[in-house]
């Protein structure tokens, strides 16, 4: 099984960044890459578009709002990857209440391509995505 995580610091408190992107169904507002989710099963279930018409669905497994993340699964993806489960959080910094640093990481298993492709490829979207949110609490 191969991983990957990635971390960046927010221009925005944890409570701030939680709200932003707590919400199983709010990847459209932080995430250019998702233009489009339609929640499924009562919110349990996530069906996203891609800007090329892709479709991912993701299934909710874990959610904590304490805690401040959640994990999810993917079920169908136009990926190369299969068992992915992910997880995304929103961590405190000691003594700053004005910045958080959130963490997505994940865990999958290469089908039809190699360890290090699946790596790059989730790596590559974690940052990207993690720098659209940056920017998005920095307008």
């Amino acid at each position: 099984m191969a991983s990957t995580s990635v971390s960046r610091t927010v221009p925005a408190s944890p409570d701030q960044v939680w709200n932003l992107i707590g919400g199983f169904d709010t990847l459209p507002d932080w995430l250019p890459y998702i233009p489009e989710s339609t929640p499924l099963e009562g919110g349990r279930v996530r069906r996203l578009t891609n800007p090329d018409g892709e479709v991912i669905i993701e299934r909710l497994v874990d959610f904590n709002e304490t805690e401040r993340h959640y994990s999810y699964a993917i079920l169908q993806a136009p990926f190369p990857v299969n068992g992915y489960l992910s997880t995304i959080r929103v961590h405190t910094l000691p003594g700053r209440d004005d910045i958080a640093e959130v963490q997505w990481s994940g865990r999958f298993n290469p089908h039809n391509a190699t360890e290090d492709e699946v790596v790059d490829l989730f790596t590559t979207i974690y940052r990207d995505g993690l720098d659209a949110l940056h920017k998005a609490l920095s307008a």
